[in-house]
C-alpha cells in the first residue's frame, strides 16, 4: 500500500517534558554521511589536506605566552598576529573535529587532543579559568569586571572584538567534545564559562548593553550549548545576558532595522536565539530568528546565496548598486547556513533547503580554490573582478577560519529525519547515508548539478516502513518519480516536498530527473540587471586571466527574448554555454561561477534592446574620450593608497584608513584625521585639481581641501552613484600656482565625520597646452 502527498508546510512542534521543543526534522551526524566523488568532495579533500599542514604549536603561540608559558612555535601572520589573536584556533579545532567525524582519520583527532591538552595547561597555569590569546587581555578583562566600559562597533576598551574571539574558542572546545569525545575539552570549556560568569557578574543592565555594542560573535550560542551539555543553569543565565537590545528588540517586534548594520556581527546573535528556542521553548526567540532569516535571504541576498557589501547590509530589496569587489563576506554565508539548518529542523520548508543548495553550490564552493584549498574573504560580484584567496600561513582572517570549517561539512544538511519514520532528501549530492534509527544504508548517485538525474538505493538493512520526502526545488519544473522502475507519482509543485509512504527493503531504488533549464534572475530593484542560471547553478562570463589587461565589461543585448534564444550549450563541455550575438562588446562563454577560480568574470549583466545599447554605448565611448583627454592634460598624478606613489609625492597623514575596492586602493581621513601631499603644477598655466573619490552609501563625508594653506573647497556630501569611483574637479586660483612648480594639497576631516575616500589625485591644465 502506497500513498502520495505533497507537503508544503510541517506540523507543529511537539513539546517535550523538559519544556524544550523537539525538532520536526533532525539533521544527521557528520559521521553518518559520507561524501562521494563530486565538486563538494573535491573541496573537502583539498581542505583536509591543508588542515594537516597547520601546526598547533603556532596556533597556541599567544595562548601560552599570555598564560605565562613559553611559546613552542612562531605565531601565524594576519589577524592571528593582531588584536584578534586566538580566533583561528577555535575554527581549527572545529574543522579538525568535523574532519575526524566525517572520515574517522585519527590524525585529525590527534591535532584536537593536543590543542585541548595545551589549553588545559594554559588554564591550569593561570588558575582563573581564562584561556585567551588577546594581547594584554588581562587589562581589558580587569576593566570590564569593574564596569569600566568603552564600546563601539568592533572596539571594546581599545580591544578588537574580544568576546568574538572568546566565542570561537568556546565553539571549538564544544565541537571537540561533541565530535571527538574529548572529555577534557568540556572541562576546559566549563572553567572558561565560569571565568566569563565571574568577569560579568556585577555588571548592570546598562553596562551590559554598552558592552554589547561591540561585536560579540555567538557567545549566547556557545553558552546555550554548554548548558545543553551540562544542565548547569548558570550557563543558560549568562547566555541570556548576551542579548543586544539595539538589534534584537526590533527583530522581536517584527521591525526591519538592519540597513547599514554589519552583517556578520548580527547573524551569530540569531543563531544563539535559535539554540535558546530549542532549549527553552521561548517562541519570541523563534520569531526573531525566522524574521531575520526572511529579511536577509529574501530581501538582501545575491544570486549566489551570499549577502553584504563591504561587510554591511544595505536597504531591503536594494542590491543593484551594491556590487563591488567586497561583496558576500564568506563568514556571513557560513553563519546563514547554520541558522537555516536550525530553522529547517523546526519547520522543514522547501525554501530553506533551496537556500542551502544555492549557498553551498554557488558561494561556499566558489569561496575555495580547489587546487590549493585556500579561501576567500569576499566573493566579488562586480563585473571584471576576480577572487583573492588567502595564503596558507601569512594572511589569516575571519573567513580563513570559517573557510577551514566550511569544506569539512558540506553534507551536514543533505538529509534530515524524524526518528525512523521519515527521511527528507534536502540536498542533491553523491552521498552514502547510514540511517541508524531505520537500520538502513542509502546511497545517492547523481552527477548533479551537471545533470538532474538522481537515484537513491537502499543498499543494506531490514524491511522498514517510512515516508520518503523528495524535495522539488523551486527552480525545477514537473518531474516523475519512479520506484523500482515504475512511476509512482509526478511532482508538479516547485518548492515543495513530495512524500512517498511505503514499506521499503534492501535493493529498492528511487529515481527521478530534475529538469534543468536556463533562466535569469533579476535584481530586486533593477529588472534589467540579471544573473544567468542553469537550474540552481549561477553561470558567469569567463573574462580571462586575472593578471591580464582589464576586460571590457560585458552586457547583453537580448531585445527581451527568452534566455534559451540567445544562450546555447557548448557541445562536450558540461554546464558551459555560449552567448553569441547578444553578447557585447563580444561573444561570451558562460561557466559555473564556482568553477572560475583564477580568471576574471561577470555574474550580473545589464540587459538592453538594440536601441538602448546604441545610446548606452555612446555614453561609454564618451567616458573613454573624457579619460583620454584628462590624461593628455595631466601635469602630475598620484595613486593614493599605494606605498611608492605616496612616497614619491611626500604624503603625510594622521588618523587615516587605507583600504581597497574594485581593484583600487584609497585612503580616508577618520574624524579629526588628515592627509597632505605634493603635486606638480605649471607656474603660468591655469590648473585644476582632480580628485578621484570612492563613494559608498554608509559614508557621511565632511571635509575641507586646502592648497598651500588656502581653503579651496568644503564638502559635506559627494553627489555620486554608490560603489563607483568618480572624479571631482576643483579649479585652483591663479595666485596659488603662479610662479610655482609644486603645491601642497591637504584634505582634512571634521571632528565628527570621516573625510572622503580618495583613490587618486592629479593636477591638470584647464585646456590643452
Amino acid at each position: 500500500m502506497m500513498s502520495i502527498t505533497i507537503l508544503l508546510t510541517a506540523s507543529l512542534l511537539v513539546k517535550a517534558v523538559t519544556g524544550a521543543f523537539q525538532p520536526v526534522a533532525t539533521p544527521f551526524e557528520l559521521r553518518d554521511i559520507k561524501l562521494l566523488a563530486s565538486p563538494w568532495e573535491t573541496a573537502r579533500e583539498a581542505d583536509a589536506k591543508y588542515l594537516l599542514t597547520v601546526e598547533p604549536d603556532r596556533l597556541l603561540h599567544s595562548f601560552r605566552e599570555h598564560a605565562g608559558l613559553k611559546a613552542k612555535g612562531a605565531i601565524y601572520e594576519g589577524w592571528e598576529n593582531s588584536g584578534l589573536a586566538g580566533h583561528s584556533l577555535g575554527h581549527y579545532l572545529t574543522a579538525c573535529a568535523q574532519q575526524y567525524a566525517t572520515s574517522g582519520d585519527v590524525r585529525y583527532k590527534q591535532k584536537v587532543d593536543y590543542i585541548v591538552q595545551e589549553l588545559a595547561e594554559c588554564q591550569e597555569h593561570r588558575k582563573d579559568g581564562y584561556v585567551g590569546a588577546i594581547p594584554d587581555g588581562d587589562k581589558l578583562w580587569s576593566e570590564i569586571k569593574k564596569g569600566q566600559i568603552r564600546s563601539a562597533g568592533f572596539d571594546l576598551n581599545g580591544f578588537w572584538s574580544p568576546w568574538y574571539t572568546c566565542h570561537k574558542v568556546f565553539a571549538g572546545l564544544i565541537d571537540a567534545y561533541k565530535l571527538t569525545k574529548n572529555k577534557e575539552a568540556l572541562v576546559v570549556a566549563e572553567k572558561f564559562g565560569d571565568w566569563a560568569i565571574g568577569v560579568t557578574k556585577d555588571l548592570t543592565d546598562d553596562q551590559w548593553q554598552k558592552m554589547l555594542g561591540c561585536e560579540y560573535g555567538g557567545m549566547n550560542d556557545s553558552l546555550a550549548e554548554l548548558y545543553a551539555i551540562t544542565g548547569e543553569q548558570k550557563y543558560l543565565d549568562l547566555s541570556r545576558k548576551f542579548y543586544d537590545n539595539a538589534v534584537l528588540k526590533p527583530l522581536a517586534e517584527g521591525r526591519d532595522e538592519l540597513a547599514n548594520r554589519h552583517s556578520n556581527t548580527q547573524i551569530p546573535k540569531l543563531i544563539g536565539l535559535a539554540r535558546l528556542y530549542e532549549l527553552t521553548g521561548d517562541t519570541g526567540d523563534r520569531k526573531s530568528a525566522e524574521f531575520f532569516w526572511d529579511r536577509v535571504v529574501n530581501h538582501r541576498t545575491y544570486a549566489i546565496g551570499g549577502n553584504s557589501d563591504h561587510e554591511y547590509l544595505g536597504a531591503a530589496d536594494h542590491l543593484s548598486d551594491q556590487l563591488s569587489t567586497n561583496t558576500c563576506e564568506t563568514c556571513n554565508t557560513y553563519n546563514m547556513l547554520k541558522l537555516t539548518r536550525h530553522l529547517f529542523s523546526w519547520d522543514p520548508k522547501p525554501e530553506y533547503a533551496d537556500f542551502m543548495e544555492r549557498a553551498h553550490l554557488n558561494d561556499i564552493l566558489a569561496s575555495q580554490n580547489p587546487a590549493t584549498g585556500m579561501m576567500c574573504y569576499f566573493v566579488p560580484l562586480v563585473s571584471g573582478a576576480h577572487r583573492n584567496y588567502s595564503t596558507p600561513f601569512d594572511d589569516w582572517t575571519c573567513c580563513h577560519g570559517t573557510g577551514m570549517e566550511n569544506h569539512t561539512k558540506h553534507a551536514d544538511s543533505a538529509y534530515f529525519h524524524t526518528g525512523g519514520a521519515r527521511l527528507y532528501i534536502t540536498q542533491y549530492m553523491p552521498t552514502e547515508l547510514n540511517w541508524h534509527d531505520a537500520g538502513l544504508k542509502i546511497v545517492q548517485t547523481t552527477n548533479f548539478p551537471a545533470d538532474g538525474k538522481v537515484a537513491l538505493t537502499i543498499t543494506s538493512g531490514k524491511t522498514h516502513t517510512f515516508e520518503l520526502m523528495v524535495r522539488h526545488p523551486g527552480w525545477a519544473g514537473a518531474f516523475d518519480i519512479k520506484v523500482n522502475g515504475e512511476v509512482v507519482t509526478r511532482s508538479e509543485k516547485p518548492s515543495s516536498f513530495t512524500a512517498i509512504q511505503r514499506t521499503w527493503k534492501k535493493g529498492d531504488k528511487v529515481e527521478f530527473d530534475l529538469p534543468l533549464t536556463l533562466h535569469t534572475e533579476a535584481m530586486p530593484d533593477n529588472a534589467n540587471r540579471v544573473a544567468v542560471l542553469y537550474g540552481p547553478t549561477v553561470l558567469a562570463a569567463d573574462l580571462g586571466d586575472a593578471n591580464g589587461p582589464d576586460p571590457r565589461i560585458p552586457v547583453l543585448v537580448t531585445n527581451d527574448r527568452p534566455v534559451g534564444e540567445w544562450a546555447s550549450p557548448v557541445e562536450g563541455q558540461s554546464l558551459t554555454f555560449k552567448v553569441q550575438a547578444a553578447g557585447r562588446p563580444e561573444s561570451l562563454t558562460l561557466r559555473p561561477f564556482y568553477q572560475i577560480s583564477n580568471n576574471r568574470y561577470a555574474v550580473y549583466f545589464d540587459k538592453f534592446t538594440e536601441a538602448q545599447w546604441e545610446e548606452d554605448e555612446a555614453a561609454y565611448r564618451a567616458e573613454e574620450a573624457r579619460i583620454k583627454d584628462l590624461i593628455a592634460r595631466t601635469v602630475d598624478y598620484m595613486r593614493v593608497g599605494e606605498m611608492q606613489p605616496e612616497r614619491d609625492h611626500s604624503l603625510k597623514e594622521s588618523r587615516t584608513d587605507v583600504r581597497d575596492a574594485n581593484g583600487r586602493g584609497f585612503r580616508m581621513p577618520l574624524p579629526n584625521g588628515w592627509m597632505e601631499f605634493q603635486l606638480k603644477v605649471k607656474p603660468d598655466v591655469p590648473i585644476d585639481l582632480v580628485l578621484t573619490y570612492w563613494q559608498n552609501q554608509r559614508s557621511f563625508r565632511d571635509f575641507t581641501i586646502t592648497v598651500d594653506g588656502q581653503k579651496i573647497a568644503s564638502e559635506s556630501k559627494l553627489d555620486a552613484h554608490n560603489n563607483v569611483f568618480h572624479d571631482t574637479t576643483y579649479s585652483l586660483p591663479g595666485d596659488l600656482t603662479k610662479g610655482k612648480s609644486v603645491v601642497t594639497i591637504r584634505i582634512e576631516a571634521s571632528a565628527s565625520k570621516v573625510g572622503p575616500a580618495v583613490a587618486g589625485a592629479r593636477t591638470v591644465t584647464q585646456s590643452h597646452p
